[in-house]
């Protein structure tokens, strides 16, 4: 794979506070460029959220309400996320629910196209019993000598993590446009179109 042909690219990860819909409480956003995840100009972000965090939140990702009591909240967050997420392509787990999330934070927003690294893991390694994080750590062994030390389930954490599941993966395919073809769900944006079937007409 020709990781210089790739677009720019920031893998995405977001935490809740366990309420339906839920509020923000964790975002980070790790650019990728040649190959390589870039830690030194990563974006990460902790937020009050208006309701409380559920003490089943609490319990998966650790943050807890009296950590963020200090924290801004989304409104003072807004405009420097939405900057730093531009236009550019985003990659994510169970990529549907983050783009979900974070668009629904910031309505305006609208990357140049979605990667799934669930998506893309179930179509390059067929079978598998399972496609969480965890059993796709343990599959392909990432090297995660430079995670950041916040624990699974942080941010940051699962941002880097899947940065090293995919550049993994995309070493099965030959291209760009053939990793997308498979990596991005058909209702997200950068799904490759079907080709018109001609007509007389």
């Amino acid at each position: 794979m020709n990781f210089a042909s790739w677009p720019t690219l920031l893998v995405v990860d977001v935490e809740g506070n366990g309420t339906n819909p839920p509020d923000l409480v964790e975002i980070a956003a790790l650019p990728v460029r040649a190959g390589i995840p870039d830690t030194s100009t990563a974006g990460a972000w902790l937020i009050r959220p208006e309701r409380p965090v559920t003490a089943r939140a609490a319990g998966i990702h650790g943050l807890t309400n009296e950590f963020l009591a200090d924290k801004p909240v989304w409104a003072q967050l807004t405009v420097e996320v939405g900057e730093f997420l531009g236009q550019d392509w985003i990659c994510a787990h169970n990529a549907y629910v983050d783009y979900r999330e974070l668009h629904r934070h910031l309505p305006t927003w609208q990357p140049a196209g979605v990667v799934d690294t669930l998506r893309l893991a179930r179509a390059t390694y067929t079978d598998l019993p399972s496609y969480t994080l965890d059993a796709l750590i343990k599959h392909v062994g990432p090297d995660l000598s430079q995670v950041p030390r916040v624990g699974r389930h942080r941010a940051t954490y699962d941002a880097y993590v899947t940065a090293q599941l995919l550049l993994a993966m995309a070493e099965h395919y030959g291209s760009w446009d053939q990793l997308i073809a498979v990596a991005v769900p058909p209702s997200l944006p950068g799904a490759p179109q079907p080709e018109e079937d001609p007509t007389l007409w």
